[in-house]
């Protein structure tokens, strides 16, 4: 649920892109975007960081689309959004030696130390690899390609990098000592 609750400004934003355009699916994501944590914000809910962030980067982004009448900058949302997460996590691991990986997940699961830090590493190359993959594909493929790449292309890889960490950690979890 949480995954699609996620997914939910992007998918509008495609609907809205197949039947309109570019700047008003632009204005789409950031009304279902401002629903989203209106949403969590009405029920109670805590709203995390990454939400605040993409909610912050996609009303910035998304509004000098709309102000300017240029879609580059929507094109470029993804990207700055991946880039500041490899730069929190990277940061946090060498500035403040914090895994924000392990922060998010210690509590659920048992790892070594190595596997934590590894995992961390990953998590950084797949955010910069993600923010020039959708570079990539903004300059150098019509608009509906990017708009089609935004919703399927990160989706699939995003579930396919997550898969293949789920086998990675799983040879390596441990037992919680009693």
């Amino acid at each position: 649920m949480k995954l699609l609750f996620d997914l939910f400004p992007v998918v509008l934003f495609f609907v809205a892109y197949k039947v309109a355009d570019i700047y008003v699916a632009t204005g789409v994501a950031i009304v279902a975007s401002i629903g989203q944590i209106g949403w969590l914000l009405a029920r109670r809910k805590r709203v995390e960081a990454m939400q605040w962030t993409s909610l912050a980067i996609i009303v910035l982004f998304g509004g000098l689309t709309l102000v300017l009448q240029d879609e580059t900058f929507i094109k470029w949302k993804p990207t700055v959004l991946y880039g500041l997460f490899a730069l929190v996590l990277a940061g946090a691991q060498f500035a403040f030696r914090r895994n924000l990986i392990r922060a998010a997940m210690g509590g659920k699961i048992a790892l070594p130390d190595a596997v934590w830090s590894r995992l961390n590493a990953v998590w950084v190359a797949f955010f910069l690899a993600m923010a020039a993959l959708n570079l990539f594909v903004a300059y150098r493929f019509p608009t509906e390609t990017w708009v089609e790449f935004k919703l399927f292309g990160t989706t699939g890889l995003t579930l396919a990098f997550v898969l293949v960490q789920a086998l990675y950690v799983g040879r390596h979890v441990q037992e919680e000592s009693q």
